[in-house]
């Protein structure tokens, strides 16, 4: 329940602060560790040296004769030149071979450590090696050392232990340095962790700003300005730098997808409009001409077969409109869909569609001067593709229909069959009031019509078939061109992949 709650309660801080108190934490722990080695070592130093002044000490007190066993004229002298060297607490105790005292050349001041047993097999076994005792509420460094007799005259020059030197010094002057030191490092540490914490607060923030100015465009983002683009805030070889260069072009993908779907509702808005008008128009007519049967408003047989006949060539029209509409639906501008298009591919050669074409403009409008030659002119020539025969007669169809719907009776026209680098073409062309170049951009909308620059003459389709002929040629790999401007006709080009196996292989 506690961790639970302390990670509550870290979620509510911001990131500056969560980084500020890591960084100092950070340094907490480098400076504890660094303090605690460094008074280790001093402390270690410190003892080492009282240790080194204890043996000198020891050293000088084994040296010293008994009072009790010599008492020539030397000893005063001598004794004097060992208190010379024993200064400071140092405290000097002569004990017996059994452990008991034997005199103190050197008492100290106040309470004495209390030693353990030291008989001379203990103070042998200790090697002259320093150890710690207590005593009056301090504690001691002791070096217990055995003293052997000097030989007497008459004597084969054997000596004798008969006894020991126990040297201690108080621990409390290295102590009281310890404690002064931590104490001042203390202090020393509480500022410096409180003048980096002001440091690292501003220095955090400055180095944060940047990610403000990220939130800030992320809002205004979020408000609907999809233009608003996180600025270059620093190197892409950095974090900061990718991943303001990851925000932009995801914003820029962003705007883009929100762009097209704006495109597409109004596209299928427009789409959406134009079907409801074209479908309106044989649905009213009827609706009209069933309504006036139904109101006994045709007494004669004669006006019920008109009737019937309109109501026929208004349904006939309705449903060439839906299969336009589902043929288009199949033909998505999406590539993906168009692949769906169930497509007859075989080899063949435009030059079949421009003679078909050529004879059907004979028949359909005689009164017109119609041409076979190459694109552009000269002769024609052959146009091997690999396609769907059926589907490109539709497409010629179409922009047959759209030619003889949109320029004036009895101005020729022109077929264009042939090869031009990796791509074969069939063109149509006339001479017709030709279109704008705005007009010419939006020719192959869906339900477009530019009739007032193409002079119709008579009523024409639903503005479908040229956007059917596109989609058709595009799902055969290909493209359509159209080459207009007013005055001068309009050039519609098919334009498909040459096909290089021999037809009819």
């Amino acid at each position: 329940m506690t961790t639970t709650s302390t990670r509550r309660g870290a979620a509510r801080l911001s990131l500056r602060t969560r980084l500020v108190i890591i960084c100092l934490l950070l340094v907490v722990a480098a400076l504890l560790a660094s303090n605690a080695l460094l008074i280790t070592l001093l402390q270690r130093q410190l003892v080492d040296q009282l240790d080194e002044r204890l043996r000198t000490a020891a050293t000088a007190a084994a040296q010293l004769p008994d009072p009790g066993k010599d008492s020539d004229a030397t000893a005063p002298p001598v004794r004097d030149a060992v208190e010379r060297e024993l200064t400071g607490d140092v405290y000097v105790v002569r004990l017996n071979a059994a452990g008991g005292l034997s005199r103190s050349p050197r008492p100290t001041v106040g309470d004495a450590p209390e030693l353990p047993r030291l008989d001379t097999a203990a103070v042998a076994a200790r090697g002259g090696d320093p150890f710690r005792a207590s005593g009056g509420g301090s504690d001691w460094r002791v070096i217990a050392q055995p003293v052997r007799s000097s030989p007497r005259q008459g004597t084969d020059g054997d000596t004798s232990t008969t006894g020991s030197i126990v040297v201690a010094g108080s621990l409390d002057e290295v102590n009281g340095t310890i404690r002064g030191l931590g104490l001042r490092m203390l202090v020393i540490d509480s500022l410096v962790l409180v003048l980096l914490g002001v440091i690292g607060w501003f220095a955090v923030r400055a180095g944060l700003r940047p990610l403000r100015r990220v939130e800030a465009t992320a809002a205004a983002i979020a408000g609907g300005d999809l233009s608003r683009r996180v600025p270059g805030l620093a190197s892409t070889r950095t974090e900061l730098g990718r991943l303001a260069a990851a925000l932009n072009g995801m914003l820029d993908r962003i705007e883009a997808g929100d762009a097209a779907r704006a495109a597409t509702n109004d596209r299928m808005r427009t789409f959406i409009a134009d079907a409801s008008h074209e479908l309106r128009t044989p649905l009213f007519g009827i609706k009209g001409f069933t309504e006036l049967y139904r109101m006994g408003g045709m007494h004669e047989r004669a006006d019920v077969d008109t009737a019937m006949n309109r109501i026929e060539r208004e349904s006939a029209r309705l449903a060439h409109i839906v299969e336009d509409l589902l043929l288009l639906a199949r033909l998505d501008e999406d590539p993906t869909a168009r692949s769906q298009l169930p497509l007859k591919l075989t080899p063949m050669d435009l030059r079949t569609l421009a003679a078909d074409a050529l004879h059907d403009l004979r028949a359909l409008a005689s009164d017109r001067a119609v041409t076979l030659t190459g694109p552009g002119g000269g002769p024609p020539g052959a146009a091997p593709v690999l396609g769907d025969e059926a589907r490109l007669r539709q497409v010629m169809s179409n922009l047959i229909g759209n030619a003889i719907a949109h320029t004036p009776a009895g101005s020729p026209l022109r077929i264009g069959v042939g090869t031009h680098d990796t791509r074969a073409i069939l063109e149509l062309s006339d001479q017709g009031p030709g279109m704008t170049a705005e007009q010419a951009a939006r020719v192959f909308d869906r339900f477009y019509r530019a009739d007032t620059a193409r002079g119709r003459t008579r009523t024409g389709g639903a503005g479908l078939g040229l956007s059917i002929a596109h989609s058709l040629v595009a799902a055969h790999h290909g493209r359509m061109e159209v080459h207009t401007s007013p005055g001068q006709g309009a050039t519609f080009r098919i334009l498909l992949p040459v096909h290089t196996d021999p037809v009819g292989d």
